[in-house]
């Protein structure tokens, strides 16, 4: 299959219009049209309705093998060029929400002062995300965090060769309420609290408990984005329960304080079992010498 037919159909599809695939891409609708009409013909069969535009069963099939494709291609060409690249005195760091604490911080900061003159933008995303940007060649290094058993990695993008190092563990614990009846336990175990309402969040997919415990964790809320502000502040409102990063609760502003007499806010209590750490690992393709290989030491070291 010619890729870019295959970039024109996961752009229709993803977009819902032939016009805006045509706008997006800088071909004419009809060019647009003739490009997936060559792809149905290649494959003999129906890849997207008309009238609405969406996939068919056989088009949403392709549209799950086309995607990670695509990133193929593109990471091999970045990769190719990168190796061959000269070094430069600009990094991205593209980094997942809980990705990035103050050690890390700290790290970087002695980085750049050994190289006065270099410019750090750090992207934060979601973790496909931060895999695909190192994959292109649009992040230069990417750090991603996950739950896993102590000392064991994270699963590996699916975004191409790479290479993947341990950064950092940090124990996890259960964000409660300040004010919740389990608030002042020394520790928790998940099954305990697998009938307690939690929060949907991509920060801590529920999946990922319930494949540790087992069912349960029915939800109390559903919370969409990245910030970890937010997410405390419908911990301690009582909408839900959620894991986090140790570091993460202690330097919120909304950690535990005392109001009135009352204790507000949200705290943190250690998870007993099962055992459970929050794990940060780094990803960049091909480094030549230079001030970014030297920044993937500094955050690994």
């Amino acid at each position: 299959m010619d890729p870019h037919l295959l970039t024109t159909f996961v752009t229709v599809a993803r977009r819902g219009s032939f016009s805006a695939a045509a706008a997006e891409l800088g071909y004419t609708q009809s060019a647009i049209s003739q490009q997936i009409a060559a792809l149905e013909a290649d494959l003999g069969l129906p890849l997207l309705s008309r009238r609405p535009v969406e996939p068919t069963p056989a088009g949403r099939r392709l549209l799950e093998h086309a995607e990670p494709l695509l990133l193929r291609l593109r990471a091999a060409r970045a990769d190719v060029l990168r190796s061959a690249a000269a070094p430069r005195d600009r990094i991205a760091l593209a980094v997942t929400p809980l990705g990035f604490s103050a050690a890390l911080a700290d790290r970087l900061a002695r980085a750049r002062a050994a190289r006065p003159r270099l410019e750090v933008t750090v992207v934060t995303c979601g973790r496909e995300r931060v895999a695909a940007l190192v994959a292109e060649g649009e992040a230069d290094l990417g750090l991603v965090d996950g739950l896993a058993a102590p000392s064991d990695p994270l699963r590996p993008p699916d975004a191409g060769p790479m290479t993947i190092a341990g950064v950092g563990e940090e124990d996890v614990v259960v964000a409660l309420p300040a004010g919740h009846p389990l608030a002042r336990r020394a520790a928790l175990r998940l099954a305990d609290l697998a009938d307690a309402r939690w929060l949907r969040t991509p920060l801590c997919p529920l999946s990922r408990l319930r494949a540790l415990v087992g069912d349960g964790f029915p939800v109390g809320l559903e919370h969409r984005g990245d910030d970890v502000r937010t997410l405390i502040a419908l911990v301690a409102a009582g909408h839900g329960l959620t894991l986090l990063p140790a570091s993460a609760l202690s330097a919120s502003a909304l950690s535990a304080t005392v109001l009135g007499g009352a204790v507000a806010g949200a705290v943190g209590v250690p998870v007993s079992a099962p055992r459970l750490v929050h794990r940060v690992e780094l990803l960049h393709g091909t480094l030549p010498p230079g001030p970014a290989a030297d920044l993937a030491r500094a955050l690994t070291g």
